[in-house]
């Protein structure tokens, strides 16, 4: 897995390519980890992430509690349909905020 990390404005923006699975997760969990600690927001562009295993799940879970917790907003955009598919069976849509495009995503942690 690769990934990009950048700022557009305020909103720390993570771009992921590659599959997220049990191989990648923890890599992403530590990064993710460093991020959510702090209080601001961060989107997670899964534009170009076409796979993600229960593993890859469960990091982000845990992202999205630990931003929570740290009063941290955590944010997916241009989540691919099969990663939707997958996220929708498990019932993990509805712990995200989800945005169609990065653009959109950031303008909605702005607003």
């Amino acid at each position: 897995m690769w990934l990009e990390t950048y700022l557009n404005g305020d909103v720390t923006v993570i771009a992921l390519a590659g599959n997220l699975d049990s191989t990648t997760a923890p890599d992403l969990r530590e990064h993710l980890g460093q991020l959510v600690a702090g209080r601001g927001p961060v989107l997670l562009d899964l534009s170009q992430v076409p796979r993600v295993s229960g593993g890859g799940l469960r990091v982000l879970l845990v992202a999205r509690r630990q931003a929570e917790r740290n009063g941290a907003r955590l944010t997916l955009a241009g989540v691919p349909a099969e990663v939707l598919a997958v996220m929708g069976a498990t019932g993990f849509l509805e712990f995200f905020a989800i945005a169609d495009t990065v653009a959109a995503g950031v303008q909605a942690m702005a607003a």
